[in-house]
This record gives C-alpha cells, sequence and structure tokens, in this order.
C-alpha cells in the first residue's frame, strides 16, 4: 500500500513550513507529497496567510529529488483550464516528471467572496470541460492545434504547450500527468473518474462505505469500456498515531479533535491500531492512502508512522 502525507496549509503555514514536512516525507521513505488547494482557513486565524498551491509545488519541485508531488484537489474555479494546464507541465518538467493533478469542482464558498473569485451555483460542467481541455491539450502530439468550443470555454488554435514530462498512464503514447477526480456523487463523478483519471480518491469517507464506493466506480470503468483494474483506488484520512494513549491524546488536543473520534474515523491510536485499519482498508480494495497531517511542526509523528507503520504493510 502507497503512504502519502497530505496537508493542509491554509490553515496556517509558511513554504518554509511545507518544505520541512516535505523534506521529511522524502527523507522518512512515504510515497508522496501533498497539498490542499484552498485560501481560507477553515478555523482559527490562519496565520500567517495561505499560500498558493501550485507556486509552492513549483518550489518543492525544485527543493525535492525523490517523493511525487500534487494537489487533494485543485478547485476548478480557480484557474481557468489553459493556465492550469501550462501550469501544472512546468512543474511536472521542473520536477523531472513527479507531478499529479487532483481536480475538482470546489465547494468552499466562503473563500471565493473573500478574494474575489467567482464561484458558480452549478459547477460540474465547468469542472468536465476542464478535464477535457487540460488532457487534451497534453495530449495533443507536438506540431499539432488544439481547439475547445464548450459551454464555458473556448480554445481556438492552442499550440498546446508546453507539455509535461510524463506520459498520460491512460494513453501511453501521448504526454499528460496522472489526474486524480475524487468526490461523493453516485453517477457523474464515477463517470469522470473511468473517462479521465489514473486514481479515484474518497476524501475522509465513513469506513463502512468505501467498498461500496468503490464498487461504483468500477461499474463506471466497465461502463465506459475501461479495465477497472488500472483505476487505483485511494481514501484520505487524518492521521493521529502515538506511541501511546497519552500521545495519542495529545495529538488529538493539538489539532482540536477528539482521540476516540479520530479512531473512529481516521488513521489513529497506537502503531498496532494504524497498522490494523490500514489492513482493513486494504482488504476492502484501497491501494493508496493519504494521511492528512494537520499539525506542520510535528515532524516525529511522521518519523513514528514510518519507522513502526509502513514496514508492517507489506
Amino acid at each position: 500500500m502507497d503512504l502519502r502525507i497530505f496537508t493542509e496549509p491554509q490553515q496556517g503555514a509558511t513554504y518554509d513550513d511545507v518544505l520541512a514536512v516535505a523534506r521529511a516525507t522524502e527523507d522518512l521513505g512515504f510515497d508522496a507529497f501533498f497539498r490542499s488547494d484552498h485560501y481560507l482557513t477553515m478555523g482559527g486565524d490562519g496565520l500567517p496567510g495561505p499560500t498558493d498551491a501550485w507556486t509552492t509545488l513549483a518550489g518543492l519541485a525544485r527543493e525535492t529529488s525523490r517523493v511525487r508531488l500534487g494537489t487533494l484537489v485543485s478547485s476548478a474555479t480557480f484557474r481557468y483550464p489553459g493556465v492550469l494546464a501550462i501550469q501544472v507541465a512546468q512543474v511536472d518538467q521542473m520536477s523531472g516528471g513527479r507531478v499529479e493533478l487532483g481536480l475538482g469542482a470546489g465547494w468552499f464558498a466562503e473563500e471565493h467572496a473573500a478574494y474575489g473569485i467567482p464561484f458558480p451555483e452549478k459547477r460540474f460542467g465547468i469542472l468536465t470541460e476542464q478535464l477535457e481541455i487540460v488532457t487534451g491539450l497534453w495530449g495533443t502530439p507536438v506540431g499539432e492545434r488544439f481547439e475547445h468550443h464548450g459551454e464555458h470555454y473556448t480554445l481556438t488554435d492552442s499550440p498546446a504547450l508546453p507539455k509535461p514530462v510524463q506520459h498520460s498512464p491512460l494513453h501511453p503514447d501521448r504526454a499528460g500527468v496522472p489526474v486524480i477526480v475524487g468526490g461523493g456523487g453516485p453517477r457523474r463523478t464515477p463517470r469522470l473518474a473511468a473517462r479521465f483519471a489514473a486514481e479515484y480518491n474518497q476524501a475522509f469517507p465513513e469506513l463502512d462505505g468505501i467498498p461500496g464506493r468503490i464498487d461504483q466506480v468500477r461499474q463506471a470503468c466497465v461502463e465506459e469500456g475501461r479495465d477497472p483494474d488500472t483505476l487505483i483506488q485511494s481514501v484520505a484520512l487524518v492521521l493521529c498515531v502515538g506511541r501511546d494513549d497519552a500521545e495519542v491524546a495529545r495529538r488529538a488536543a493539538a489539532i482540536g479533535r477528539e482521540a476516540q473520534e479520530l479512531r473512529e474515523h481516521g488513521i489513529a491510536g497506537t502503531p498496532d491500531e494504524a497498522v490494523e485499519r490500514l489492513r482493513t482498508l486494504a482488504q476492502q480494495g484501497v491501494q493508496r492512502v493519504y494521511l492528512q497531517v494537520l499539525d506542520l511542526h510535528d515532524l516525529e509523528h511522521l518519523q513514528l508512522v514510518a519507522e513502526q507503520v509502513a514496514p508492517h504493510l507489506g
């Protein structure tokens, strides 16, 4: 099972804070460092303020060498799709081909109001067109042109440059980066994942609902004529592991949560409890877990998981 570190810098972090976690992620052997793409805190004062996701990832691309980097997830409301395609392709080049793009419809109305970003009531069509355009720009052969005439976006005579270093997992003969799609919709989101994604992510799901959602997404792949085994199944869950109950309680309090609640809904408890939860997820069909780390200054937390949890997962 892949273990990835997932952070929420909008809650209050500098670039240097994020860099320290990314370097620890790499040094400790985790698979990837991901971050949210938000501009407003969801509790607390948020000081010193948000950092832009793709600006941050560009910096990390040059200051790390192994871990994969990405967003979970960027909002389709934040950037025009042509600009997003350029940004992601450039960061992929800067990283030597280590970038992944998580893209969603956006949900946090308050951050849009706070920074003057339009927030349409209906956003699923915007997300669909963004996925069509971003993957279409990357996949257009060099020397050819890309066009798109949709309800929300029109691109005319685009040179479709620059290209990512990587090739699309769905179309190995074309340039592209792995795309991650997630969401709770029962039909439309699974179909989007089946069409465009290398990975389908369930963010903070009810644990007993995970297998049913995996089945829905796999069925959507069948309906799209795609082998369901080519779509990676992942979940994102909060992390709170301690050597004993007292350390678990201390880490839970540091992020404003209750230890028992985290044990019920996340990857929490002693290392043995965390291993048991992760093994259960693997039995349910989960191949990758994003460990949401909310206290970015507690690097010993990551070290504990790397030393006492990860080695027992096979």
